[in-house]
């Protein structure tokens, strides 16, 4: 005669939690995808635009400031360098900042979807 062997009931709870799991995180995953169906590559080269511009901008900003500066008040040092090395770090905290605000948007979309769950 063949035994045929249980699993303990603790086991099962244990594999039936995890397979619950596991269809929460899926099913949070295709709704985040619905509600963001709009967003294709196009949308992620804009964001990526968007970065880039935020450097760009004040970079060529200070640049003409420092320009200005030399032409105006002729100097050993060179103005437009300097404001270029500003213009490049006040871009990139600028950069930051856009995607900080993006990420703790896409965070907190995450905690609401978990909550939903």
């Amino acid at each position: 005669m063949v035994e045929i062997r249980r699993t303990p009931s603790n086991r099962r709870r244990k594999i039936a939690d995890h397979f619950t799991e596991q269809v929460a995180k899926k099913e949070a995953l295709r709704r985040r995808g619905l509600r963001h169906k709009d967003e294709t590559v196009w949308f992620g080269l804009g964001m990526m635009g968007i970065v880039g511009w935020a450097v760009a901008i004040p970079t060529l900003v200070f640049i003409a400031i420092g320009l200005w500066i030399d032409r105006t008040w002729p100097s050993q040092y060179s103005w437009a360098l300097m404001f270029l090395v500003a213009g490049v770090i006040i871009g990139c905290m600028n950069a930051a900042y856009w995607v900080r605000k993006v990420r703790s948007k896409i965070i907190e979309e995450d905690d609401d979807d978990l909550q939903q769950s």
